[in-house]
């Protein structure tokens, strides 16, 4: 039986969601609890192609402990290992970084020029096959220039840096400029050596079931750009469209590929009820939007013998939490137990939890856990390391971190508690380790960094005077003897700290989609007055629900500034924007205030007037009436299907009562509405009597 293993590890976070999701770039103090899960499973019933329904039990085994790699990224979406192990992290702000021998190297790699609005950015990373010989990399981002739109380039390696001028675009996606999200962004070279793309809905639901679009798609094309032409739909479609491997994906925001049997899972970021983990298959149409989870259990049409079903969906509906399933690895190293060799590790970016597929049996049910990770790392991406240990990408930590596996000595837990930690000069603060444990039993020594230069202290609990004014970090080391460290900081503020203030938007704004909102502040600092526009950093950050979206900023040097409130995006009532005013003075001291807008919503419902009709709502299908909340100029797509069959009877679809078409886009009005759909009523088709043969059989001689 293989079982659960907990690591309470204190940290301090950063940025951004994806579901779309990222995290929003709060400070705090939280603990995370980490999870590296095994399960015995038991199937129930077969439910259809791929999927199944499984009973779990746990039991807690293992010695899995968690290893901070590199820190200081900013806004991470994605990494990569380089052949020969350097670590590439892709920067959302268009920088590709570089870690090698746990040190973030100080100059980037390269430094695109993106557009990183909301889930844009700097998304993918890859390396040739044959890196070691041609030093080529792979890059997915959305280009700012001649319009927005995503694009797969390749870099030449020089060293620690690309070679000047190497940039070489190989596929630019259409234009898509009115949307900020679901842009997937995964890329990675399969075993038959062809370049394999995630590209996400771009929030228009309609897109994953066509193929004159690349929307919603697993795209496969050649390393140098040009598209294979065994390519299921390369007879059946032309251009770009010829690269489609696969559709009927919602936001395919990462994906993996076995390096021993070429098996490519795909995690789809789910709506508002289920995450999927799918096997690629050339051709295979996954459902969205029609149909999202398992087949008979998901939401929608989840019954079409035409869909291929998860291997595993798990659900965040009826108060399961939100959910959004990023990172995905399968272990092939051999730091973990010969039993995990295979197994697919995924991770949820809104409940912090990684998780994996066990590997003797295709389909593994997962439990949810337990406790409420939506405070704790996000991460992004899960790479396994040539050292055999399983990395993870921290977006809300800007971290590296890795998951070993370990026999014997394992690390502790150090814990600082100190009192007090803010207060004019001088300032004693008295700091504490009793809470810093050891897995082990082990007795533990201690020493303490006070960040102002001065000696370091011993013992488990000690003192120390701040005489000048200023930002100190404080660092723990608990060692238990037999080399296993721990550590942890604190921040201590000593001084006066300055006072921001956000002059607009005012308290109690709201807006509607399609806005421009204003922003502008002032600061003021204890000693020295107004402080200088070089003092300010905005960021805005978009809520959905109990987790957060990336929208705007870091935004340093300016004391007011404008942006607009997207019309196409998060179809969610319950969302609103947060802008974040830090400002820093000369010391280093800091004060960060922030300004909640939300938005105007109307009651928006669809009717029709033959009962028991399927219309759709973002493509969403729901017998009428259909009633939501929407917020106030948001677009939105309606549609009624046509022909369908409604109490026996067949129906085509007649009319709006807009006057749109049977599919078309409306702008949520700033009233309650009703659009109606009627429909008309199909003639049956004539009776044919069969037709008799020219010549007249003997029995019908007879009659007559």
């Amino acid at each position: 039986m293989r079982g659960l293993k907990i690591l309470t590890l204190p940290h301090v976070i950063a940025p951004r969601n994806v579901a779309g999701g990222w995290a929003s770039r709060i400070t705090t103090t939280v603990v995370i609890i980490l999870l590296a899960l095994t399960f015995v499973t038991i199937p129930i019933a077969r439910h259809g192609k791929g999927e199944a329904r499984y009973r779990t039990t746990t039991q807690l085994t293992g010695d899995f402990q968690e290893k901070l790699v590199a820190q200081g990224l900013i806004t991470p979406t994605a990494m990569d290992f380089a052949p020969d192990g350097r670590l590439f992290v892709a920067e959302q702000s268009g920088k590709l970084r570089v870690i090698q021998n746990g040190q973030l190297l100080p100059t980037p790699f390269y430094t695109f020029a993106v557009s990183e609005l909301g889930e844009q950015g700097l998304l993918g990373i890859a390396f040739d096959p044959n890196f070691a010989a041609n030093q080529y990399v792979y890059v997915n981002y959305t280009a700012a220039t001649p319009s927005i739109h995503n694009r797969v380039s390749r870099l030449t390696a020089n060293g620690d840096v690309a070679t000047p001028g190497s940039e070489v675009a190989l596929l630019d996606l259409p234009a898509f400029n009115y949307t900020i999200a679901h842009r997937g962004g995964a890329i990675h070279f399969g075993l038959d050596g062809k370049l394999y793309i995630g590209v996400g809905d771009h929030q228009g639901p309609e897109n994953a079931q066509l193929l004159d679009n690349p929307f919603g798609k697993i795209l496969r094309i050649n390393s140098d750009g040009t598209i294979p032409i065994d390519n299921p739909f390369y007879n059946q479609t032309t251009g770009i469209n010829r690269a489609i491997y696969a559709y009927g994906f919602r936001n395919p925001f990462t994906f993996a590929v076995d390096p021993v049997t070429g098996r490519i899972f795909v995690n789809d970021v789910g709506n508002a009820d289920w995450e999927e983990v799918n096997q690629l298959v050339a051709g295979g149409n996954f459902g969205w939007p029609a149909c999202e989870g398992p087949q008979g259990a998901g939401t929608g049409s989840c019954n079409n013998p035409a869909f291929i079903y998860p291997l595993h969906a798990y659900s965040h509906a009826g108060g399961a939490g939100e959910g959004a399933v990023t990172g995905g690895a399968f272990y092939r190293g051999d730091r973990f137990p010969s039993q995990y060799v295979g197994d697919y590790f995924f991770s949820d970016y809104t409940q912090g939890w990684i998780k994996f597929l066990d590997s003797s049996n295709q389909v593994s049910g997962v439990n949810n856990p337990s406790t409420d990770f939506r405070s704790g790392r996000w991460p992004v991406d899960l790479k396994v390391g040539a050292d055999g240990a399983l990395y993870y990408l921290s977006i809300g930590a800007g971290a590296v971190y890795k998951i070993d596996y370990a026999s014997g000595n394992l690390n502790p837990t150090a814990v600082i508690k100190a009192t007090p930690t803010s207060g004019p000069a001088p300032l004693t603060v008295t700091f504490d380790a009793s809470g810093s444990a050891d897995p082990d039993g082990d007795p533990l020594s201690y020493s303490w960094n006070f960040g102002d230069g001065s000696p370091v202290g011993i013992g488990v609990s000690v003192a120390h005077t701040y005489r000048t004014a200023g930002a100190y970090v404080v660092t723990l080391t608990a060692q238990d003897g037999r080399g296993g460290t721990g550590t942890s900081t604190q921040s201590i503020s000593v001084g006066r700290p300055p006072v921001a203030t956000i002059l607009s938007p005012s308290e109690g704004t709201f807006y509607n989609a399609g806005n421009t909102i204003v922003y502008s502040g002032s600061a003021i600092g204890a000693d020295n007055g107004a402080l200088p526009a070089s003092a300010f950093s905005w960021t805005i950050a978009f809520h959905h629900d109990t987790h957060t979206h990336p929208f705007l900023g870091p935004i340093t040097g300016v004391t007011s500034g404008s942006f607009q409130i997207p019309q196409i995006g998060e179809t969610s009532q319950n969302v609103w924007y947060r802008i974040h005013l830090k400002v820093t003075d000369s010391q280093g001291l800091t004060h960060e205030i922030t300004r909640d807008i939300f938005p105007n919503v109307i009651t928006l419902r669809l009717n029709s007037a033959v009962t028991g009709a399927t219309l759709t709502l973002d493509g969403q299908p729901a017998r009428a009436p259909i009633t939501t909340q929407s917020v106030i100029g948001l677009t939105r797509t309606i549609g009624a299907l046509s022909p369908q069959s409604i109490g026996g009877k067949q129906y085509e679809f007649a009319s709006w009562s807009d006057g749109g078409s049977a599919t078309h886009t409306i702008s949520t009005p700033p009233s309650p509405t009703t659009y109606t759909a009627t429909f008309a009523e199909k003639a049956p088709a004539p009776l044919i009597p069969p037709r008799l043969p020219h010549r007249t059989s003997p029995r019908l001689r007879r009659i007559r």
